[in-house]
């Protein structure tokens, strides 16, 4: 089913709703309450199934599900198998209070039971009473199941951790030859028999089958590109939601600032397209840390315009779950910084889902960035090369109005994880025209903004407006001229205009707000000075922040990032 890209444990079937494990258990709980959640919206009477092992059963991610599971009242059911053991520590070093995992269940407002999994009847008439009080009163329940290990951890675990023993009193315990004397045995004969032809022919057919060709997995990285979605353009990109009967012909042009703009993108998809879920921290009636989902709570209501608990993880887990499914969620992080409390979800579950199951996953993750606000390192950080070293994301960072406004119109529609980034300086950094734009997934591809024959300068969100202004004094004083780009898409990277503007002029730019070390800038160097090395006249020249924290006082974060004189000195010192 995976074409031999995932372990033999960690496999899935999303299409059939049983979904891929990663090895960080606790994040998986968060993924089947969004994608339970998707099949109750969808009007199906589903029921959420998810097991942890009392040793994953100790991580945040498990804590925060369970909140929010309880929070938005989803029919799942949470079973925590009970061995005594998390790999080689036994519960008596993993939980100060006890053993009784049950009971925790209370402090988030569910029902929790335990039952001895050892017996098969009781495990089955408890289980299917549970998933039956779940499905009829979508409220989430915790079953701690407990059982026995009869084998280790992995094939290498020799289990010598064991108390003398132990071992033995497992195996007294072992409930299938319990059952099988309170069984008919030629029933129990007949069903082997079927059993033991189905998985003869399952091994010779996989015996049978070659082993797997490393031709075309890059090209599977990426969930295919829908066909555009076909939006209304007569709808208007601010106010209230607009009624039914809408006139065709393209709306007018409004003057917008780059907040307003993701705004009327958000507000044009939660109108056209009722697959769409916004959710996050404080963007209800609060509008969000910086007021771009003002109005949106008013008008759609709380099903579709979703304030979070503060869990990043889990709720990105579960907007995971809801991708998974058939919606399409979009999720606001306070900050850029905050994401990196969802870095397993979104680098090892969502980046890899498509590679290692075929799922799409269609998220958008808003990520408002960048320094100058004099809000410190916790508040104003670039992390596009964290995240973009992981493959299976895409990213776009645009760098005007009319730009964010495609591009969240292009992140949505696209069938994969995409990084919106929205540098916090631009949101409200004056009005431009903004207007319904036939050609919204040109924000694809890098935008030439000025012509000139001296050198290739490449950036991209708020440093294109300090490029422009550095241009404009470079070529009044010093008669130069640049071909400037606006990059605007980080991954994948669309380089082809680039490399041949660098053909003509032969010397290379690139501008990033980010750290020097491992910044944007150093990939974008490597890539085109590989491929257009025998053009270059000079070395290339990489401007970049500091290598340093974000510092909070004005004076030192002025010192700390690019500004328009430092990158006129550097590129007139670099001149010469």
């Amino acid at each position: 089913p995976t074409r031999a890209r995932e372990g033999n444990i960690h496999h899935g079937d999303p299409a059939n709703r049983s979904l891929p494990m990663i090895s960080h258990l606790g994040t998986m709980l968060s993924n089947i309450a969004g994608s339970a959640d998707s099949q109750r919206r969808f009007g199906r009477p589903a029921v959420g199934y998810a097991f942890i092992g009392d040793g994953g059963s100790s991580t945040g991610d498990v804590h925060e599900t369970f909140n929010l599971a309880s929070l938005l009242s989803l029919p799942v059911l949470f079973v925590i198998e009970n061995n005594g053991y998390a790999y080689s520590t036994p519960v008596s070093e993993q939980y100060a209070a006890g053993a009784e995992l049950w009971r925790r269940a209370a402090g988030y407002g569910m029902e929790g039971i335990q039952f001895d999994a050892t017996d098969v009847e009781i495990s089955t008439r408890t289980l299917a009473a549970a998933i039956e009080k779940v499905r009829r009163t979508s409220r989430p329940m915790v079953l701690e199941a407990h059982t026995l290990r009869l084998r280790g951890h992995a094939a290498y675990d020799t289990c010598d951790y064991l108390r003398p023993g132990e071992s033995e009193d497992f195996f007294a315990r072992d409930p299938l030859p319990r059952l099988r004397a309170k069984l008919d045995p030629k029933q129990v004969e007949a069903v082997e028999s079927e059993l033991g032809a189905f998985l003869e022919t399952c091994i010779k057919l996989t015996l049978s089958t070659p082993r797997p060709d490393p031709a075309g997995m890059e090209a599977d990285l990426y969930a295919p590109t829908p066909a555009p979605l076909p939006w209304n353009p007569g709808i208007p990109l601010a106010g209230a939601v607009p009624p039914a009967g809408l006139q065709s012909g393209a709306a007018p042009p409004q003057q917008l600032n780059l907040a307003q703009a993701v705004n009327a993108g958000l507000r044009k998809i939660l109108t056209e397209r009722p697959e769409s879920i916004l959710l996050g921290q404080d963007i209800g009636v609060y509008g969000g840390a910086f007021r771009v989902t003002e109005g949106l709570f008013k008008d759609f209501g709380r099903s579709r315009v979703l304030n979070t608990p503060l869990a990043e993880s889990s709720c990105t887990g579960y907007a995971i779950g809801l991708a998974l499914n058939g919606h399409r969620p979009i999720e606001e992080f306070q900050f850029a910084d905050f994401a990196t409390e969802a870095v397993t979800q979104i680098v090892l579950n969502a980046a890899t889902m498509h590679f290692r199951s075929g799922a799409a996953c269609p998220l958008v993750l808003r990520l408002p960035c960048g320094g100058g606000l004099t809000l410190g390192s916790f508040h104003s950080q670039e992390l596009e090369s964290l995240f973009l070293s992981v493959p299976g994301l895409k990213a776009l960072y645009p760098s005007n109005a009319q730009d964010a406004f495609n591009a969240v119109l292009a992140a949505y529609e696209d069938n994969n994880p995409v990084l919106l980034f929205e540098h916090k300086i631009l949101y409200r950094r004056g009005r431009t025209h903004v207007a319904w734009d036939p050609g919204y997934r040109d924000v694809w591809q890098p935008k030439k903004l000025r012509a000139g024959d001296f050198a290739t300068f490449v950036t991209y969100g708020e440093m294109v407006h300090l490029a422009d202004e550095a241009c404009t004094y470079l070529a009044e004083e010093y008669e130069t001229t640049f071909d400037l780009f606006d990059l605007r898409a980080l991954a994948p990277l669309q380089l082809d205009s680039i490399r041949a503007s660098l053909d003509r002029t032969g010397r290379l730019i690139v501008l990033h707000e980010g750290r020097r070390t491992h910044g944007f800038g150093a990939e974008l160097v490597a890539r085109l000075t590989e491929e257009k090395f025998s053009a270059l006249k000079a070395a290339p020249l990489r401007i970049a922040a500091l290598d340093l924290p974000v510092p909070f006082a004005p004076e030192l974060e002025q010192a700390f990032r690019p500004s328009k004189e430092k990158i006129i000195d550097q590129i007139s010192s670099w001149m010469r």
